[in-house]
Formats: structure tokens, C-alpha cells, sequence
């Protein structure tokens, strides 16, 4: 379901873009604007600008640019529809859906599932302190180490021996019963009987960034096989795009500093246990990039902690792979190699967490990793260490980082500068490219057409009752069609810059509007209306040349076209 054009537009006039980032990246008044360091990117003195009037940011070093939507996605590293729903919330307003022709989640099914997924978790719960084996959970928990309270904490259950511990609940529902085999908590075999997918098992639930129970781990409390049992992917719970403990770390922490990934359950809630609260757990699969960006925009530093086995190392590998093309400005990745056979519940046992955390502090820098491993891997091979380096560079979007891994390589390579290994591997000079793009950049007034719209969409005021101009639909001329529509949705109503450019998030204008959005013209502000006129003047007499030209070759001409004619030609002599 598709969010109302309408509802984005209200969003964005109702949130205050000034107040929005000078909460997370202070502001200072800069004349009639703000300004402050860019958050995207190193720099010692401002270049982020932010405009009330235009509801819009602009950094002049990385280029960053948008509106309240933009900057919430690029800050938080949200998808759209999730920074919709995060600005909404500020705002304590109800995000609406229109129907769409796609295949949509069932919003009735999904809100019964949370409902009954919630009912199991405190089923567990009341199991863990009341059933007639509480003794033998008690004594698997103390001898694990956990207290009263980290299990509160978690809503560690329990989930009893038996066929129909959570199934007997739902005896007379069948629609429940259903409801719950689709969650997963259920099973049914070839001969269509049902049972409790989760028998004598320690009970983890797992909860969405809201809080919501969406799945379990189970984790068995004797020999049995598997040691550890996942709900399965339902409509509710993608185990690629959750994280285990992330909702009860940001309990803890609104604005944790750093977050640790392992790879269990045991590990973060033993880790808690010790005081070290800020770890979270993949879900039975290799790391995924939506679980790395929410790792990314949960804190400052990532820190991977791994086994210090082979299966370890290959996962660290694949972790590393999948947050390279992640990674932006600012980010810090470090990985964390445990002793051969440990895991982080037995290591923070073994030596506290005092010892623990300095292994924290000690990680693998990002780089270090990377090399360390590929000059393990090809030794004495430079060629194939700096091809398979080159390959994994070029995934980076982060400037900056991807310069400081070439300066690296080419430390590595006995160059004396990363220029010179890209002279040898036949590379584009990053510094030449950005001089490139300056070059290339909007300089000076431009076309009198790139005038008009730059300035339109930096003041939509201009075009506000502004008359209709007919003769601009008969004017041949790239990008006439773009300037239209812009006086057509600004016409009948007052829009932001933020709220003109919103209009052309999914189309192929984004770009070049976003562009002409921090476009400096150089016209000062109180000559923008008179110098947008003369752009419209100078189109419409466009069309007059042209349709002159027209007319002056075309050999038979109506009595209407010679009339026409006639009064072009005093038009132009007075154009003259």
C-alpha cells in the first residue's frame, strides 16, 4: 500500500527541518540560514548549511543534500517508508495507506499474529516460574549465571516437555490454531495433527525494533538436538532483517556509543549479565546488509566478534563484504577474534568483564582486518593481494575510507602514495574526478531555461497564481516540459522546496532538480522574482522567433498565418 502524495506533503510542512537536525547535529545561525559540521563526512570547519525558508540541507564539501525525509534516511539509515514512520511518530500522527494494485501483507493477520505472539511469550513466562520442572530450569539457569532480572529483562520462558504445552491453549480456536501455525509456533504433519514446535527448550523472544514479539529461540536444556531452534520466516518475522536484543539495547541505551554482534543468544544475554549490555545477536544466518544497517544506525562503532575458529574467520569475511559498499562517512568497524574454542558466553566467565571489554577496545580496525587477512592469504603475491584489495576498494562508497584502504595498499606494496599505484593499475586519481565534477558543476547563470527552473524550485513562490504561459508548450527546447510542470504544481498552491522536490522522488528529474535545488546563481535575493521574469520573457520570446521562422518559410500561407505573420514582424523589429 502506497503512502497518500497529500499525507508526505503535510509531513514535511509540518516538520520544522531546523529543529529535526539541530537535535542530533547542533546548529548555529549563519546569517539567514543555519550551519554546522556535516554529519555525513570529516570536516574541521562548516560546510552544512540547512534553510528554513526552504525547508532544505546542503553540505558544500560531500555534496549531501535533501529534505527532512532525505536527512532522517541518510542519519538513521532508514528506508522511506520507515523515516515516513519515524517523522510521523514525532509528530504523534497515524501513518495512512492507499490501496494499491500490488500484493500487500494482510494487516488484519499480521496484528493477530503480534497479538498471539505476545500471548506465547507470557505463556513461557508463567511456564518458567510455575511448572512442575521450574526446578530444572532454575538449576540450567543458575548454572548459566543469569539473575532474576536479566531474564525478566530478555522475557526468557520456558517451554515445557510435552506435544500440546502451547497448542492446549487454543483447544477450541481453531482460527487461532491457524493463526499460530502460520506464526510458526505450531506444526502439522502429513496426517494433519498438530503439535507445539518448541518442547523442553529455554525460550528467547525475539522483538521488531517496536518491541513486538514476531519469533522465539529455543534453546534445548539437555543433549537434544537441535541445541538451538528458530522460529521459522512468517509473515511477520524475516530473521534477515531483525537483530536479537536490539529493542532491549536501545531500552538501555537511546543513543548507545558502540553495539557488538555475536552470533547466539546465550552470548548477549551472558554478556548483559556481566554489564556489557550493547550486544546483539544475527539470527541462525550470516549478516545481512539490512541487519548491517541496522547496526550501522544504532551506534557509532559496529564491533564483530567472532570465534576464533575457521568458521569464525569465514564469517568475519563475509561480514566484512557485506558492510563494505555500507559504509559512510564517520562509520568505525572493528572485529573482535575470540580464543581458539570460546565463544562470548564463556569468555566473559572465564575473565569478567573488565578483561572482556579491553578485548573490545583492542579490535581489529576495519583496514588492519582486511589486510592482515589478504597478506595471510597471498604472502609474498603482491599482484594477486592488490587485485583481490582493488576488488573489495571498489565496493566503498565512502570516499574517504576507500583513500585511506589505497593509501594502505599501497604502503603495502612499497609505493609511496596511493597516486602512484593508481597510475600503475591504470586507475581514475580520485582528486581528478572530483576536479571533473566541479568542472561540470552548475556555474555561472546557465540557459536561461535552467534559470528559470533553478529558480523556481529554490523560491516555488514565483510560480504561486503566476498566469498561465501558453506559448511555452510550443516551444521546442530540452527540458521545456520539466519547467511546465513545476508552474503547474505551483500555481495553485504555496510549496516548500522540500515539498517541490518530493514530488519528483521516483522519477528521472530527481537528480537534476535535487541539483538545481543548491544551484548558486549568484542573483541576489532580492532580484530572484525580477530575474525569473526576464527568464519568462526570454522563453516566450523564444516562441516567437520560432514561430516567426515558421511562418517566414512556409510557402502557402491562410489568411490567419499572414495576419500573424504581420504582427510577428512588429513584435521582433520591437524585440530589437
Amino acid at each position: 500500500m502506497a503512502i497518500p502524495r497529500d499525507f508526505i506533503n503535510d509531513l514535511i510542512a509540518r516538520t520544522d527541518i531546523v529543529e529535526l537536525i539541530d537535535r542530533k547535529v547542533p546548529l548555529k545561525k549563519a546569517g539567514k540560514n543555519y550551519s554546522a559540521c556535516c554529519p555525513f563526512h570529516s570536516e574541521k570547519s562548516p560546510s552544512f548549511t540547512v534553510s528554513r525558508d526552504k525547508q532544505f540541507y546542503h553540505c558544500f564539501g560531500c555534496g549531501a543534500h535533501g529534505n527532512a525525509i532525505d536527512f532522517v534516511m541518510e542519519y538513521d539509515r532508514l528506508n522511506f517508508v520507515d523515516a515516513i514512520e519515524d517523522l510521523a511518530g514525532q509528530l504523534g500522527l497515524e501513518v495512512p495507506r492507499e490501496q494499491g494494485t500490488g500484493p500487500r501483507r494482510d494487516e488484519g493477520l499480521a496484528r493477530d499474529l503480534y497479538q498471539l505472539m505476545e500471548e506465547a511469550a507470557r505463556h513461557y513466562q508463567t511456564q518458567l516460574r510455575q511448572h512442575a520442572d521450574k526446578q530444572k530450569v532454575d538449576e540450567y539457569l543458575a548454572l548459566r549465571g543469569l539473575s532474576k532480572e536479566v531474564v525478566e529483562d530478555f522475557g526468557i520462558g520456558f517451554a515445557p516437555d510435552g506435544w500440546d504445552g502451547l497448542l492446549g491453549r487454543y483447544r477450541t480456536n481453531p482460527d487461532a490454531q491457524d493463526k499460530l501455525l502460520t506464526g510458526g509456533m505450531l506444526i502439522e504433519n502429513d496426517g494433519g495433527k498438530r503439535y507445539d514446535r518448541f518442547r523442553d527448550r529455554l525460550m528467547f523472544p525475539i522483538r521488531d525494533r517496536r518491541g513486538r514479539v514476531i519469533g522465539f529461540g529455543g534453546r534445548v536444556l539437555g543433549d537434544g538436538t537441535p541445541k538451538y531452534l528458530n522460529s521459522p520466516e512468517t509473515p511477520i518475522f524475516h530473521k534477515g532483517q531483525e537483530l536479537y536484543g536490539l529493542y532491549e539495547l536501545k531500552q538501555k541505551h537511546r543513543d548507545p556509543e558502540r553495539v557488538m554482534i555475536v552470533e547466539g543468544y546465550m552470548d548477549v544475554v551472558a554478556l548483559a549479565q556481566f554489564g556489557i549490555d550493547y550486544a546483539v545477536a544475527s539470527l541462525g544466518t550470516s549478516t545481512t546488509a539490512e541487519q548491517f544497517q541496522l547496526l550501522l544506525r544504532s551506534a557509532k562503532e559496529v564491533i564483530c566478534c567472532y570465534d576464533g575458529d575457521k568458521a569464525g574467520y569465514e564469517a568475519a569475511w563475509r561480514a566484512m563484504e557485506t558492510a563494505l559498499p555500507l559504509l559512510k562517512p564517520g562509520d568505525k568497524v572493528t572485529f573482535l577474534f575470540l580464543p581458539q574454542g570460546e565463544d562470548p558466553d564463556s569468555q566473559v566467565r572465564k575473565e569478567g568483564k573488565e578483561a572482556f571489554e579491553m578485548r573490545i577496545d583492542n579490535a581489529l580496525p576495519l583496514a588492519d582486518y582486511l589486510f592482515d587477512t589478504l597478506s595471510q592469504k597471498y604472502g609474498t603475491d603482491k599482484g594477486n593481494l592488490a587485485k583481490q584489495a582493488i576488488a573489495l576498494i571498489e565496493k566503498i562508497k565512502d570516499t574517504v575510507l576507500a583513500n585511506l584502504l589505497l593509501e594502505n595498499l599501497a604502503h603495502k606494496l612499497g609505493m609511496n602514495s596511493s597516486e602512484d599505484l593508481r597510475k600503475k593499475l591504470g586507475l581514475t586519481s580520485m582528486s581528478t574526478g572530483a576536479k571533473a565534477m566541479a568542472k561540470k558543476g552548475l556555474k555561472g547563470r546557465g540557459t536561461p531555461l535552467r534559470l528559470a527552473i533553478s529558480l523556481l524550485v529554490q523560491h516555488p513562490e514565483l510560480g504561486h497564481k503566476l498566469p498561465v504561459q501558453p506559448a511555452l508548450s510550443h516551444i521546442r527546447m530540452t527540458g521545456i516540459e520539466l519547467l511546465i510542470q513545476l508552474l503547474e504544481l505551483t500555481r495553485e498552491q504555496v510549496l516548500s522546496t522540500a515539498q517541490l522536490l518530493e514530488s519528483y522522488r521516483d522519477s528521472e528529474h530527481w537528480g537534476p532538480l535535487t541539483k538545481l535545488a543548491q544551484w548558486e546563481h549568484q542573483i541576489a535575493e532580492d532580484n530572484v522574482a525580477q530575474e525569473f521574469r526576464k527568464a519568462l520573457v526570454w522563453l516566450n520570446n523564444q516562441y516567437i522567433e520560432q514561430r516567426y521562422q515558421e511562418l517566414s518559410i512556409k510557402p502557402d500561407l491562410t489568411r490567419e498565418e499572414k495576419l500573424q505573420l504581420q504582427k510577428l514582424i512588429v513584435v521582433m523589429k520591437g524585440m530589437k
